[in-house]
């Protein structure tokens, strides 16, 4: 099977790994956190910037953690869409030079397909068809995975993702950057009953609610007036409970429309991927009711949740296996359906 060499710098990681035939060989991940943390957020151009600085060391570790040189490589890949422009554009760039110098095929791999292909890292045997419940900073989508580039969106959020959500509500609580993984650990101290707040449903034309679509703007509100409300009425505002109700919130509203969705298409396996995967809440409840339904729920390993290499490594061996190359002309797309995959492997 094939070594494949992938590069992941959609955003604020520059990441780099080698997969065989579903079987991570390395993975190097430089995170930017701590250099966006004074920003509140990640600013473009300082991504871009740090992605310059790591990426030549993160190849040159990746090689070295698996024991490979340049002639055991047979596809250099990178994620070309969706993501910040300037950052995409350095990993695309380093692998195209790589390919050129290397004589390899070049692959462009959308970033939404890695976290899809995730799972596959520890579920190697795990085939389509099923339903992927993608939920991250920027995306939360239910998606039919038919096979390799073929995939159809049947819900996601009118707004806010899940994972912005979670930063914008640790934002409103004072818990600086990112938010996920604050929340999850205040959680665990809080009452999940604490506070009512609204899961966020989406109203039909023609009455009722959309069984698949979500909005987590409204949940975002109610918990500022929440905190509002108490400050107003001199309260201390109990921050470990706020944050269980959030997350309990979020949690059950993903996971009611996750499981309606794999049922309603005859789906008995809900593969999760993105950051919010690694999201205790969410694992716990999503499993306790999928059990009841006789559905398989898998979440990859937690270190490949968030962006990472490995996964998009994962991505592009599937599809080189099957005999896509992309051109070396292929550029960066800020945004990109996933309908429109099969679209970075036309000759």
């Amino acid at each position: 099977m094939a070594n494949v060499l992938a590069i992941e710098t959609s955003c604020d990681e520059t990441a780099v790994a080698i997969v065989n035939n579903r079987q991570v060989r390395s993975s190097i991940i430089a995170s930017q956190i701590s250099v966006h943390q004074q920003y509140g957020g990640v600013v473009p151009e300082v991504a871009s910037r740090q992605h310059l600085e790591t990426i030549n060391e993160a190849i040159a570790q990746a090689l070295e953690q698996a024991e490979l040189d340049w002639s055991k490589i047979d596809g250099i890949a990178a994620t070309c869409a969706p993501g910040l422009v300037g950052a995409l554009l350095v990993g695309l760039t380093a692998a195209k030079t790589l390919a050129i110098v290397y004589n390899k095929p070049f692959l462009g791999v959308h970033h939404l397909e890695g976290h899809i292909c995730a799972t596959y890292l520890s579920e190697p045997t795990l085939d389509p068809p099923f339903l992927s419940l993608l939920v991250s900073g920027g995306h939360t989508s239910l998606i039919y995975v038919k096979d390799c580039g073929m995939y159809e969106t049947l819900g996601e959020t009118r707004d806010d993702a899940a994972g912005e959500a979670f930063d914008k509500v640790a934002r409103l609580l004072n818990l600086g950057y990112p938010g996920g993984p604050v929340i999850d650990k205040l959680a665990q101290e809080g009452d999940p009953h604490a506070f009512a707040l609204p899961e966020g449903r989406v109203s039909l034309p023609g009455g009722g609610f959309h069984r698949y679509d979500g909005s987590f703007s409204g949940l975002k509100t109610a918990v500022l007036r929440l905190v509002q409300q108490l400050e107003k009425e001199g309260k201390q505002v109990p921050v470990a409970d706020v944050a269980a109700s959030f997350q309990a919130t979020v949690a059950k509203a993903l996971t009611k429309r996750a499981i309606a969705c794999a049922l309603d298409h005859g789906l008995n396996t809900i593969a999760v991927g993105g950051g919010v995967a690694a999201n205790s809440g969410l694992r716990k409840h999503l499993q306790a009711a999928a059990s009841k339904h006789n559905l398989r729920v898998l979440f990859p390993p937690l270190k490949f949740c968030t962006d990472n290499a490995a996964m998009i490594a994962c991505a592009a061996s599937d599809h080189l296996s099957r005999g896509h190359v992309s051109q070396l002309t292929l550029g960066v797309e800020s945004r990109l359906s996933l309908s429109q995959v099969m679209k970075l492997y036309e000759r």
